[in-house]
């Protein structure tokens, strides 16, 4: 599965699980039912994933770590705040540079609506983005 189908699933399941939920609840909380949903959908999720972060040719643990790495090819950054602001932007590429990874998406569960607390960002990804904002207008 490519990393656009498995974004729609992502989406999909985010949506689902703000439905559910509402606004205004701890990250932890859609970290754990958003995980869920998507091992529902048969999907392999790993939480709290470390990434390391290189720097001068050392390597070092004390990197950080993501959210949610979707099937191995997905970051997922998660916020439950009023207002995502540039710096949750600026996160999520700097996550995509230092894993490698094509596709992120920053999900703010703090939102009124799903559709307004979700970001794509990509590092690199060949897509078709008339397919892409279709699926998200369609939400």
């Amino acid at each position: 599965m490519n990393e656009n189908r498995l974004g729609t699933i992502l989406i999909e399941a985010a949506i689902e699980s703000h439905r559910q939920l509402g606004p205004g609840l701890l990250e932890s909380v859609y970290e754990t039912v958003l995980a869920y949903e998507l091992t529902a959908r048969g999907l392999l999720v790993k939480r709290q994933v470390p990434i390391p972060v290189s720097y001068k040719g050392l390597q070092f643990d004390e990197g950080f770590r993501a959210d949610i790495i979707l099937a191995g090819i997905v970051v997922v950054e998660l916020k439950s705040v009023e207002a995502l602001h540039a710096v949750h932007r600026k996160q999520l590429q700097t996550y995509l540079r230092l894993t490698g990874l094509k596709l992120g998406y920053l999900l703010n569960f703090g939102a009124a609506l799903m559709k307004d607390g979700i970001v794509r960002a990509v590092n690199g990804l060949d897509e078709d983005p008339l397919r892409v904002s279709a699926t998200l207008r369609d939400k």
